[in-house]
Parts: C-alpha cells; structure tokens; sequence
C-alpha cells in the first residue's frame, strides 16, 4: 500500500511513521503534489501553530493540492484543524473543507481546567468506519490541544473538555481527529489501521 505522509512545517512525522511501521506499512513523507496526488491513502499530522503552518501551506501551494485529493486522507491534531474554515490561532482562514470554526478552550475559573488538555479522555457518539470494532466503554486516546472544533454535522466523535467537543470529523473522502493516535496504544492503532482499509 502506497501510503505518504504530508511534509510540511507542523507535521509530527515521526511518531506516525513509526505507528505506521508496527502496522506493517512503510510510509513515504513528501511535499510532492505529484508523490501525494499518486498515494493511496493521505496522512496529514500536525503539531505545531495555526497560522504559521497555513502560510507555509500556501506558500508550497499543498493547501490546494490537499483539497482537491480524491482518495482517503487523515488529518491529525493540528492537521484536523487546518482542514476546518477558520482558527482562532492566529486568526487564520484555513483550507475549509470542514465548515467548522477552531476555537480556543475557555475553561470556567470554578472547574480549574488546565489549557492545553494534555493527557487521555474517552471518546464517545462514535459514528465512522474509523471506529469500527472499538467499544465506546474502551475508547480512551491522547490528546494534546488548546484549540477545538466545534461541533457540527461533520461530527462523527466527541470528547469532552470544558465542553462537548469534535473529537473527530468525516466528509467524503477526508477523516480528521484531533487526537493523537499515534500515540493512543491499541486503541490508536486499530483506529490507524481502520483507516489504512478504508476503500473510498
């Protein structure tokens, strides 16, 4: 399987090359709109800032060429939140194939939340082939993020902290979570390797 992983300025790459090798798989990372427009599958990781990661996006011209691949591509962390409409990082446009504004968490003072969410939370309302064979008893992932996307009809996971948030989003051929998989053990893998079966 032909999988390749988007170079760019935020990518987290190798924590999912490895997730990817203990699934067999040995990716190609690569900022080649011919190397990606070519793969089967489509993983864009992030970790990093908003605008920062949008302008170097531009500059490479992958924001267009992200938009318009037509075979399955995952978005991670920061990589779901750049394929949403807007971020509040940096006031940021994004790439919008997601109609869905990033927001910061706003914790009220009584509830003494820390931001960023840095640790494992439970998903919940799981409804994607991302999450086929996971019991929602057993979905607990690692997350860490300042900002959320809101809920929405893209929605198909949700998370709580500090609110009900998008922990996961679905349309057409692109899937996005915000979690870490890579680094969300058995569970993480299973979702990774969901998504390396997916047909369409």
């Amino acid at each position: 399987m032909n999988v390749v992983i988007v170079k760019y300025n935020a990518g987290n790459t190798q924590s999912v090359i490895y997730a990817l090798n203990r699934l067999g798989v040995e990716p190609r990372v690569s900022d080649e709109p011919e190397v990606l427009q070519s793969a089967d599958k489509v993983i864009f990781p992030g970790v990093g800032e908003a605008s920062s990661a949008m302008n170097y996006l531009r500059a490479k011209g992958l924001d267009l060429v992200i938009k318009n691949l037509r075979q399955p591509v995952l978005g991670i962390c920061v990589g779901l939140q750049l394929l949403c409409r807007h971020s509040e990082e940096g006031n940021v446009n994004c790439m919008g194939i997601f109609d869905v504004a990033v927001r910061r968490f706003q914790p009220p003072l009584e509830e003494q939340l820390k931001v960023p969410q840095v640790g494992w939370n439970n998903l919940f309302d799981l409804r994607s082939p991302l999450f086929e064979g996971i019991a929602p008893q057993h979905a607990y992932v690692y997350f860490v993020h300042s900002y959320y996307a809101e809920l929405s009809p893209y929605t198909v996971a949700k998370a709580h902290y500090c609110l009900d948030f998008s922990a996961a989003l679905h349309k057409d051929n692109f899937y996005a979570i915000q979690f870490h998989a890579e680094k969300s053990g058995v569970i993480g893998a299973k979702i990774l390797d969901n998504f390396l079966r997916l047909c369409t």
